[in-house]
């Protein structure tokens, strides 16, 4: 089933045109994952999808509606969105910046209700951050602050969730932690995330289904045995990868990896990286 898709948008900036002519379609109740190089369009993909940039032309349709064309307060109930970079949240408590996903909901002077409260605790419970609702979002960790931006996306109540490069600027554990969690709140809660991510193995781990973006087209979309492959990778990234198996999960992993530099290097291999493949897969 696909609710949302998008159909021949072209986005840019000025004069430059940064997403061209792609038409992608999300599917529900699944983790997607976007790859590509830095500048190939990801993050202005999730943006002109979200509305917080317009495309030039084409169309984004969720529920067979064109969203430029619908209620702001009306798709922030079905479409939350975790920037880059998050705003500051400097002296706000957890439960605070948490309470900010009820807006959408909110009528008339805006107070939280009985219900509103009953969510922001159910979002705070379920990504595992109640015993921090009294603390300052500064006190916390990297990994600790992600799941709080995660459990203000939650109490938007939203069935689909963007995360613009959700791991950056955390160690290995804190990366597993909120990308775990985001698997779990697809399993249980059946919500629809759509995540950009530069770690070519996590996303072959965690995604039912990956977009390869080069240069702001589509180069492959389809599962993690279908994208991650040693010439979708070249072409995206013009690398030589070495592909192999992942011993725990056997879904396809890049072992290594060189820099194509010429013509003559495009169908050479590292023996030793053969190697490895062999071994492991």
């Amino acid at each position: 089933m696909v609710r949302l898709y998008t159909n021949e948008i072209n986005i840019g900036y000025g004069d430059q045109l940064i997403v061209k002519d792609l038409s992608v379609e999300i599917p529900d109740k699944k983790i997607t994952t976007i790859i590509g190089s830095n500048g190939c369009g990801k993050s202005t993909l999730l943006k002109a999808i979200t509305r917080i940039i317009s495309h030039q032309s084409g169309n984004v349709l969720l529920d067979g509606e064109d969203i430029s064309k619908g209620n702001t307060k009306e798709l922030a109930k079905k479409m939350a969105i975790l920037p880059q970079t998050p705003e500051s949240a400097s002296g706000l408590t957890v439960g605070e910046l948490v309470s900010y996903g009820r807006f959408p909901h909110q009528k008339g002077m805006g107070r939280l209700s009985k219900k509103d409260y009953e969510v922001i605790n159910w979002a705070l419970e379920v990504t595992g951050i109640t015993d921090f609702k009294y603390r300052q979002v500064d006190a916390l960790s990297g990994g600790q602050r992600q799941r709080v931006w995660i459990a203000m996306a939650l109490a938007q109540e939203t069935d689909i969730i963007f995360l613009d490069e959700p791991t950056t600027y955390l160690d290995m554990a804190h990366q597993l932690e909120v990308l775990e969690l985001l698997q779990k709140l697809n399993a249980e809660q059946e919500r629809t995330i759509v995540m950009v991510l530069h770690d070519l193995n996590q996303a072959a781990r965690f995604a039912d289904y990956i977009v390869a973006l080069k240069e702001g087209e589509i180069v492959k979309a389809g599962n993690c045995e279908e994208v991650i492959t040693h010439e979708v990778l070249k072409k995206v990234f013009n690398i030589d990868a070495a592909i192999g198996r992942d011993p725990r999960t056997n879904k396809p992993m890049c072992i290594t990896y060189n820099l194509l530099k010429g013509e003559d290097q495009h169908e050479k291999m590292d023996a030793s990286a053969y190697a490895a493949v062999g071994a492991i897969g």
